[in-house]
């Protein structure tokens, strides 16, 4: 439900899906191997469902980015993370931002999938007065850290999250998600030096590797390869994966092994699951017909 005060409209648990949801993630981490990625994969088919009728609902959005970003925020969120969605503001919680805000249907529709609010609300997208904005309100949404959208300032915040932990003596960690074309701000170098300065071991960076930006292809605007070895000269331990390999993203969102924060390069594709977006530029924020949606619906629920 949405709760009107005199601020902002914000939103409320929806505790049903909340206790469904921390009981499955108890369970998907007492699975292994198959077992596991049937579930994580599930999860993520349903998550993908949200974001194609979220979009249409709203007639806007980043649907290409994200369904490329959709199996990293299920691994987090179903596996990885200490999050309960009746206490989001729990000083303990482990901490996530997306740095690559614009993707936030992506965002909105897996927290929605474990009860942060009710899922009924994602119709509101980018609707007047709709605490769910284009972009990532932490005033407005529970389970948002912080305000995201101008590329290049989440992974800074999610550094200083991490560093805070390191502070108040707190064994909470961070995961921060970028996208590929967001690593051309020199902040997210900048943020990447001070978490290796200050050994930030309690902070795994993430890049969505789906290697396209707005209107072109990430290599032909400016080159990042080999980008793994980039975020290690940076001081960091890199591991480099399948995006959407759920074991795979599993492991790699386990502790740092050296000391080091932890970075992972995640080799996606812009569009993953809909075979008519998959790896095509003119859906980064291109909007479905009903044609279209019909048949995406009906590949993801195969």
């Amino acid at each position: 439900m949405t709760v009107t005060t005199t601020g902002p409209p914000v939103l409320t648990v929806d505790r049903a899906t909340a206790a469904a949801y921390a009981s499955a993630v108890e369970r998907h981490r007492g699975l292994t191997g198959s077992a596991l990625a049937a579930a994580l994969a599930t999860v993520a088919s349903g998550v993908r469902r949200d974001i194609v009728t979220t979009i249409q609902s709203a007639q806007l959005g980043h649907i290409g980015g994200d369904l490329s970003v959709t199996d990293i925020l299920v691994a987090a969120y179903w596996h990885a993370l200490r999050v309960d969605p009746t206490r989001p503001e729990d000083l303990r919680r482990d901490r996530f931002v997306l740095s690559k805000g614009h993707c936030a249907a992506a965002l909105y529709s897996t927290l929605a999938s474990c009860g942060f609010f009710p899922r009924a609300e994602l119709a509101t997208f980018a609707q007047p007065l709709s605490p769910l904005n284009g972009h990532p309100n932490r005033v407005k949404v529970p389970g948002v850290e912080t305000n995201t959208g101008p590329l290049g300032h989440g992974f800074p915040v999610a550094t200083g999250c991490a560093l805070g932990a390191k502070v108040l003596g707190e064994d909470y960690r961070t995961i921060v998600v970028m996208g590929d074309g967001e690593m051309q701000e020199g902040s997210n170098w900048e943020a990447a030096m001070t978490a290796a300065h200050y050994e930030l071991d309690n902070i795994t960076a993430i890049v969505d590797r789906n290697r396209l930006q707005q209107g072109a292809r990430t290599e032909d605007t400016k080159t990042l390869e080999p980008l793994d070895e980039k975020w290690t000269s940076f001081g960091w331990e890199t591991r480099r994966i399948d995006g959407h390999d759920h074991l795979a993203l599993v492991e790699a969102m386990g502790p740092s092994t050296t000391g080091k924060p932890v970075a992972i390069v995640a080799d996606t594709t812009k569009g993953k699951g809909v075979s008519f977006m998959e790896d095509r530029v003119e859906w980064h924020h291109k909007v479905p017909t009903d044609d279209q949606v019909r048949a995406a619906l009906e590949e993801l629920s195969a």
